[in-house]
């Protein structure tokens, strides 16, 4: 009986530094900003209680409906676009049997590099005396101001996002294909099901929850998008690159109304909340 009831606090022995550091680095700072949103907070410390005035303010703001739109659209593009990415090179990566170490390591490669340093190599690209202008060039076609069309911008920039993000969600799906069983698609191509069926009937329905998880993953992580549009567009052309995280920045460390940018935070946590809420009650249905 001793010893059982010496396991649990041997346990939360090991875990507790990293406890400690969540509190302190996550959900401290949370608290902090809830309450921080109830005031108008300035850069000398000073602030007076408002209470909900911040969060009257804000439904009345043009920018932050502008803002709630541009992330909205582009989630509407990463997410399935990374997901189309990752899960096709995990296919891939999976059927590789020679040097398939390096192959996963190359295509891991982005998701390590700095953003600072993608997004400026990006913007090179993207520029009119750029690589892709000077492709188009070749067949008498451009040059296409992908950073400075607002119709263009927000695909060119979940493009670098992708390029940058992807491997990490191809690692998972590619986990997630190793534990099929083999003996499902060897049964079901010595019964003459197509390359295409096999994936159909087997191993996209055991993929799901690995799928769904991957989703989960990558709309939290487009939703709080902010290197890639500091560094290529600073919310311009027009606004057109205008998120969510960037509007925090910009009330926050621009104009310095840090009352006000908590607020804008509170909200971005609400609306995460509810689509993690919502991607997770698919989740169940989709694994059941």
């Amino acid at each position: 009986m001793r010893q059982r009831l010496r396991d649990p606090v041997t346990g939360l022995l090991f875990v507790l530094p990293v406890l400690v550091l969540f509190l302190i680095f996550r959900i401290f700072p949370s608290l902090g900003a809830a309450g921080m949103s109830l005031t108008n907070w300035n850069i000398g410390g000073e602030w007076d209680f408002i209470g909900a005035d911040n969060y009257a303010r804000l439904l009345d703001d043009v920018n932050f409906w502008l803002s709630l739109r541009v992330t909205l659209v582009y989630v509407a593009i990463y997410v399935p676009l990374t997901l189309l990415v990752a899960l096709g090179t995990a296919l891939l990566l999976n059927q590789v049997v020679f040097l398939r170490g390096l192959f996963r390591g190359m295509l891991f490669l982005p998701y390590v590099t700095s953003f600072v340093l993608a997004g400026i190599i990006w913007r090179w690209i993207y520029e009119f005396d750029g690589l892709i202008n000077g492709l188009l060039a070749k067949v008498d076609l451009g040059p296409v101001a992908f950073l400075e069309q607002t119709a263009l911008v927000l695909p060119a920039l979940a493009v670098v996002s992708v390029w940058k993000g992807f491997g990490y969600s191809m690692l998972i799906l590619l986990a997630g294909l190793k534990s099929i069983p083999s003996s499902y698609l060897e049964a079901a191509r010595v019964d003459g099901a197509s390359a295409w069926q096999r994936f159909r009937r087997i191993t996209l329905p055991l993929l799901k929850p690995t799928i769904f998880f991957v989703v989960v993953i990558e709309t939290i992580s487009a939703f709080q998008t902010f290197d890639t549009v500091y560094v290529m567009t600073g919310g311009g052309p027009v606004r057109a690159t205008y998120t969510l995280i960037y509007g925090i920045y910009d009330h926050g460390f621009r104009s310095f109304d840090f009352g006000y940018a908590a607020t804008w935070g509170m909200v971005l946590f609400a609306i995460v909340l509810v689509v993690s809420l919502v991607q997770r009650r698919f989740l169940d249905r989709g694994t059941t």
